[in-house]
């Protein structure tokens, strides 16, 4: 281990991630999906790689690859395969677990975007007040599901906030490492629960 750590001194420090460059998912079809972010969410097609090899493992394996642009610069990006097949949802994970998240400036944004997609048919959650911010919720054509945040927080609020997440989450991880414990032992069936509830209008009474 101590040689592990020598080494790791000796590396350069980490360069910065300046931002988001894109997230990529399977797509069952590209033009349905072109028409949900172009002409409903409102962002622009940019970009297109298709090729019959993928270049990182070079497998076989043809695929249209496709860029959609938010105003930052970065991107939703989806892969159609060629097949009309759809991602399959995660067996042992909800819904609602996983989902990217798109911030707009403001909760009348939140509530125009929300009407656009009712009137195109998409079934949408919220506006749910999440305290620093509000969001909708809704799935795109693939399954994939989509947040829209408009942040109420200001960046001191924020910078308030992060002076507290190492603790907490140190807090989280002890807690665990004994419920894994006693999980082996036999005397945890139920899964953790976190030490604070930071929402507790919505506890069940």
């Amino acid at each position: 281990m101590a040689a592990v750590l020598r080494e790791a001194s000796a590396l350069p420090a980490p360069p910065p991630i300046q931002q988001l460059h894109h997230y990529a998912y399977r797509a069952r079809d590209a033009e349905e999906t072109r028409h949900f972010y172009e002409d409903i969410l409102g962002l622009p097609l940019y970009h297109i790689i298709q090729s019959d090899v993928v270049p990182s493992t070079g497998e076989y394996c043809p695929y249209t690859h496709f860029f959609f642009r938010l105003q930052d610069g970065s991107f939703i990006a989806f892969f159609d395969l060629g097949d009309d097949q759809a991602s399959e949802p995660s067996p042992n994970t909800p819904k609602w677990v996983n989902h990217i998240s798109f911030r707009v400036d403001s909760i009348q944004a939140l509530q125009d975007m929300k009407a656009r997609l009712e009137a195109h048919g998409v079934e949408v959650l919220g506006i749910t007040d999440h305290h620093i911010f509000h969001s909708i919720y809704f799935f795109d054509p693939n399954g994939v599901r989509l947040e829209l945040t408009a942040q109420l927080a200001d960046e001191f609020q924020m910078l308030q906030e992060s002076t507290t997440a190492h603790q907490r989450l140190a807090e989280w991880t002890a807690r665990k490492d004994q419920w894994r414990k006693d999980r082996a032992a036999g005397k945890a069936a139920q899964p953790l629960k976190p030490q604070q509830n930071d929402r507790p209008e919505y506890v069940k009474k």
